[in-house]
């Protein structure tokens, strides 16, 4: 079991009440959202500005575009969704930019470890508390990968060679859910790494094949296609079984490591955001996680369904806020 959904699960069980109160009563459990567009939200004629805090190819872009994708092809969305990429800062830029909208209803944005991570290393302006919450639907394992090419081919040797010479790992994110695996299993295994942040996916696996890292975290669905090709070689994952997809590849826990976070994946809204706004996006998301389209997305990404509306949701972001503090002090990092 994850650590992150470990401790969030006491929370939501006290939260119950009030995420009854924040998304109860308006179809969270599959209503239509009728209440909320009798209030006059949303607006067809308002387009809803979707902010991508990370670069194109990522995991928090795929979620995106797949949540846009299921939207459109489903009518939920009455009016026209403009999706950008707002990168930099490692989601430093975009969440910015969503917390300039407070007190608007037609901003929106998907989040990451680093949502919950930049704010304790960098001054921001802003916390996780002073967004919106949507909900959280998902958290993304991770796997650690070298190039093919590479002599390493398993964690064993992986650790023999980081003992005796000063590799580098790359992960999104200066200190993120991928600085904060590396860490840790560098802390557990009893060697010292240099860790390098990537604002996007593809400039990390680029830097991997040309040799300027020696190792990069990433997540399942963004590296399948390489590790087919025998262009990366996966040697963990921190998932709670094997992947399917990787059947080979030991996870964390068998190789004796314990508390490695996963990635979580969630929703906001500006701060402030209207109630009825909040209202709708927590019923017509609860129809999202319903598809087909969503349960192929979950499965052909590897991803562990973890849903937790509103409250719960705001819950989740501040015991996780407080462990990866607790994570990133221990390591130095803070």
């Amino acid at each position: 079991m994850r650590n992150t959904k470990v401790i969030a699960a006491g929370a939501a069980a006290v939260l119950s009440l009030t995420l009854a109160a924040c998304g109860g009563d308006s179809g969270g459990e599959g209503g239509s959202g009728s209440g909320s567009e009798a209030a006059g939200y949303p607006e067809a004629s308002e387009d809803l500005d979707w902010t991508i805090a990370f670069g194109p190819g990522g995991g928090n872009d795929i979620m995106a575009r797949t949540i846009v994708d299921i939207l459109e092809k489903n009518d939920l969305y009455p009016g026209n969704i403009v999706v950008q990429n707002r990168e930099g800062g490692s989601g430093a830029t975009g969440w910015g930019y969503l917390y300039s909208q407070a007190g608007e209803g037609y901003g929106i944005s998907t989040t990451s470890g680093s949502f919950i991570t930049t704010p304790l290393q960098a001054d921001t302006g802003w916390q996780p508390s002073d967004f919106t919450p949507v909900g959280l639907m998902a958290t993304d394992d991770a796997v650690f990968l070298v190039p093919g090419s590479s002599p390493v081919k398993t964690w064993d040797q992986w650790v023999e060679t980081a003992k005796s010479e000063r590799l580098v790992v790359g992960g999104i994110g200066t200190v993120n859910v991928d600085f904060i695996v590396s860490a840790m299993l560098a802390d557990q295994a009893g060697y010292e790494v240099e860790y390098v942040p990537f604002n996007e996916e593809g400039q990390l696996i680029t830097s991997l094949l040309s040799g300027a890292v020696d190792a990069i975290v990433s997540n399942p669905a963004e590296i399948l296609g390489q590790v087919e090709a025998g262009e990366l070689t996966p040697l963990l994952t921190t998932a709670d079984e094997r992947i399917d997809a990787l059947p080979d590849t030991p996870t964390d826990q068998e190789l004796g490591f314990e508390g490695i976070p996963s990635m979580p994946r969630g929703m906001i809204l500006p701060p402030d955001a209207p109630e009825e706004a909040q209202t709708w996006w927590i019923d017509t998301m609860t129809q999202v996680v319903e598809t087909p389209e969503w349960r192929e997305y979950i499965e052909g990404n590897y991803l562990t369904e973890d849903i937790r509306w509103g409250e719960e949701f705001a819950a989740y972001l501040q015991e996780t806020q407080s462990q990866f503090e607790e994570i990133l002090t221990e390591a130095g990092a803070l």
